[in-house]
């Protein structure tokens, strides 16, 4: 009795047809069947499991409907042991190039032939995987495809955001070639206020990008609530971690949906044709073009007027908006 209740705790599906069961012999069939949607026919087969096990309670817990005999392949084994022989002289050859030669084979002894997915299932039934290294094609329980099965779902955001108030921050990435030499440019705004960040780096990773996020935090003048970015590879791995740990949610744009992403394209126009272009002698000398970034940010977000804020800078519009200190109008970032 003890061990039956101990296993009719653990079961939910247990516990509420019990409950099923006592409201209908309380209420009726027809309180039950719109409560629940179970009829009569399917209260009386509960009943009688319980009443067969003599009052067990876990005679409640739902059984396991696959069958005790089920059907078994039966595929020739001349074939199954063609193909392992195939597969054991060239590991990666696939099912859909086995197909004809297997044909051949087969008309030559007699044997009615198979299609290719059954080669691929003989294949991953029989485990005919014999590559020495590298991806193993067609394996279910490689490392590689069971990977796949701890992908996160990405939330998605399918319109251009139209946030009412400051925080929510829009990323992107831009790679540029300058006389052979590639550079990245990791850059942020806010979709609402139009504070802004852009940083040069040499490599775009998730710990590049999260290093940029750091940063970005660290001289943003208010809370984030949302980050947006597109579906790079930067966007996840530790950079996700580091913003599920600040309980930020990540969102991301639809594939192929660039106007998504409105306002941080318009900014990484506005980098290219105000900073970039304006400063190409000096690209070459990352210390030179690291520190005239860094006053063209402080300018960008303290001095440049924006239409979208009626002609006033991000941090002008904070302090009349927002009611900060003018003292942050003459802060300056380490």
């Amino acid at each position: 009795m003890l061990s039956s209740l101990q296993r009719f705790s653990h079961s939910e599906i247990a516990q509420q047809r019990m409950k099923i069961i006592r409201l209908y012999g309380q209420y009726g069939e027809q309180a039950t069947k719109d409560a629940f949607g179970a009829d009569r026919k399917v209260v009386s087969r509960w009943k009688r499991r319980l009443r067969d096990s003599g009052g067990k309670l876990s005679s409640l817990i739902p059984v396991p409907t696959r069958p005790h005999h089920v059907r078994t392949p039966a595929t020739d084994p001349d074939i199954v042991s063609w193909i392992r022989h195939e597969r054991e002289l060239h590991p990666r050859i696939g099912k859909e190039k086995l197909k004809p030669d297997l044909d051949i084979f087969c008309h030559q002894h007699g044997i009615p032939s198979i299609s290719t997915s059954t080669i691929g299932n003989i294949i991953k039934r029989c485990h005919f995987f014999f590559q020495r290294s590298g991806r193993v094609y067609h394996d279910p329980s490689s490392a590689w495809a069971q990977k796949r099965v701890h992908w996160k779902k990405r939330l998605r955001i399918r319109h251009s955001p139209k946030p009412t108030a400051p925080g929510h921050i829009l990323s992107d990435t831009v790679e540029r070639i300058t006389d052979g030499a590639k550079d990245y440019f990791l850059s942020a705004i806010d979709a609402k206020m139009k504070f802004a960040l852009a940083l040069r780096c040499t490599r775009c990773t998730a710990y590049t990008m999260k290093d940029f996020y750091g940063q970005f935090r660290a001289v943003y003048p208010g809370t984030i609530h949302t980050w947006q970015s597109d579906n790079g590879s930067e966007n996840l791995s530790v950079f996700g971690q580091q913003l599920e740990r600040d309980h930020i949610p990540h969102v991301f744009i639809t594939p192929h949906c660039p106007k998504i992403g409105t306002f941080i394209e318009r900014y990484n126009r506005t980098v290219q044709e105000e900073f970039i272009d304006e400063h190409l002698g000096a690209i070459h000398d990352h210390v030179l073009f690291g520190k005239k970034l860094a006053d063209w940010n402080i300018w960008y977000n303290t001095k440049r007027r924006h239409h979208s804020l009626g002609l006033r800078s991000p941090l002008q519009y904070l302090i009349e908006e927002g009611g900060m200190s003018h003292k942050y109008l003459t802060y300056t970032w380490s």
